[in-house]
């Protein structure tokens, strides 16, 4: 516990660091992509399954998330300390900065999972529920998950962390998500499941 203490308050640092030394923003925004890349991995392909790939995502979406954790309205227990303390240190300009970064990786590959799943996640994502009244995923997400405008890139996202995040949309830990809170109101766990592992394989 001592050593996670004491690596993040170095990595805090190094972000502190860059806002006072770093006189060209590419350079500043590089040293907090370094720190990024401890849970997020390197250039935003994340190897670890509970944080989300930065690598692609539509800019108006990173920026409205750390915003949000900024701000503390973003609070999924599990990552609100260290996600607060972050996104405290960055300014506007540095969350652009990082945004615009991540949007210009190349995302990794998407990862097929449970074949039958993804064959009722994609029916979920392409047609919705109708009679649930759960719209198509598609209409938000693009037709292949790529994401549009403040609405964020799915493909190829770990189904671990897109299946928690759609558990964590029927709670008030994502205030912001109101849309998805409606959709995901009626979803069953196990359609959920299911998207998760179609949006995964993309």
């Amino acid at each position: 516990m001592m050593f996670a203490r004491f690596t993040a308050a170095a990595l805090l640092t190094t972000i502190s660091v860059a806002h006072a030394d770093d006189a060209n923003k590419e350079a500043a925004v590089q040293r907090v992509v370094h720190v990024c890349a401890s849970c997020h991995g390197e250039a935003g392909r994340s190897t670890k399954a509970s944080f989300p790939d930065l690598a692609s995502q539509m800019p108006l979406y990173v920026i409205s998330q750390l915003k949000d954790f900024r701000t503390q309205t973003r609070a999924e227990s599990d990552i609100q300390a260290y996600m607060w303390g972050v996104s405290a240190l960055l300014d506007d300009s540095m969350i652009e900065g990082l945004a615009e970064y991540y949007a210009r990786q190349t995302p990794a590959p998407g990862k097929v999972g449970d074949t039958r799943l993804v064959a009722t996640g994609r029916k979920i994502y392409d047609e919705g529920i109708l009679a649930r009244g759960v719209k198509a995923c598609g209409s938000c997400h693009g037709a292949h998950a790529e994401g549009a405008s403040v609405f964020p890139r799915l493909a190829g996202q770990n189904a671990t962390y897109v299946f928690a995040q759609l558990k964590v949309f029927g709670t008030r830990l994502r205030p912001h998500g109101v849309l998805m809170k409606n959709e995901t109101a009626n979803m069953s766990t196990a359609q959920m499941r299911a998207v998760a592992e179609y949006v995964q394989s993309l």
